[in-house]
């Protein structure tokens, strides 16, 4: 069956209390601290940084695409995308500039990209994304299933209630009107047809944490807790742990991550 583009999808109505349940955002304490948690995440990354380099599982070279959350461009992933290539992974940037959401040609410029990457590399892209960038993520993979190996996104607000239960959603939508966003809003919740792991924090003070897991997937669908905050995410040591070893998991090989017993301190919950 043929895969309708973004912009083919019919648009929803997707106001702050339009169709979506309300959701809260997070409270004021979590989002006051935000800065500061990043910085103890900076912290304990460049304390563990050797030890980690030892742990991470080495990678299969395979291509992998980061992309930046809202606001935010390819610099804001520069630790995390040399981690990863030293892993042995041929990593990418976006390569859009600063993330301002799904604006003129963003996503035509996002369809050329998975397109010159996979058939550089004769192969299918991993897809890792931050916030809004893991929402790309999802929809590239909904697009192009036949291009994308996985898809893994870092505190991404795809689930129902996401406009109410962000932080940031007024401006996102002073920048992309709701009558004039090219993706249908009704199907972000819903994982594209490839192995899709959510990765996401109850500590998280700019989306709610509920907004950023997976409900209701397919089988090859993860939703893992780590703690941590936000705008920290790209740059806290158990998530590039628990990227690196979901990018090592061999093509059709899926599996979920299985805790071990001290790793339960580092992620709460995996579900399934």
């Amino acid at each position: 069956m043929a895969t309708a583009t973004l912009e083919q999808l019919p648009q929803a109505d997707v106001g702050i209390g339009a169709i979506e349940p309300y959701v809260p955002p997070p409270s004021a304490l979590l989002a006051l601290t935000e800065a500061h948690r990043a910085l103890a995440e900076i912290i304990t990354l460049n304390i563990s940084r050797r030890r980690l380099a030892r742990m991470a599982p080495n990678g299969d070279g395979h291509p992998v695409m980061v992309l930046p959350g809202f606001l935010g461009g390819d610099g804001y992933n520069t630790s995390l995308r040399r981690f990863l290539t030293r892993l042995d992974y041929a990593v990418h940037g976006w390569g859009m500039g600063r993330n301002l959401g799904p604006r003129e040609g963003v996503l035509e410029g996002l369809q050329e990209r998975i397109h010159y990457l996979s058939e550089r590399y004769e192969g299918r892209v991993s897809l890792v994304g931050h916030s809004l960038g893991g929402i790309f993520a999802r929809e590239l993979a909904r697009e192009f299933p036949d291009r994308v190996r996985q898809v893994i996104s870092l505190g991404s607000p795809f689930g129902e209630g996401r406009m109410t239960g962000s932080i940031p959603a007024r401006l996102f939508t002073a920048l992309n009107p709701p009558e004039e966003l090219p993706i249908n809003q009704d199907v972000l919740p819903h994982p594209p047809p490839v192995p899709t792991t959510a990765i996401y924090s109850k500590g998280d003070g700019i989306v709610n944490w509920q907004t950023t897991l997976q409900v209701d997937g397919h089988p090859r669908t993860q939703s893992i807790q780590v703690r941590g905050s936000h705008c920290g995410m790209t740059l806290n040591p158990a998530i590039w742990f628990l990227v690196a070893e979901r990018l090592s998991l061999g093509e059709g090989e899926w599996r979920p991550f299985a805790r071990s017993s001290w790793q339960r301190l580092l992620y709460p919950a995996c579900d399934p």
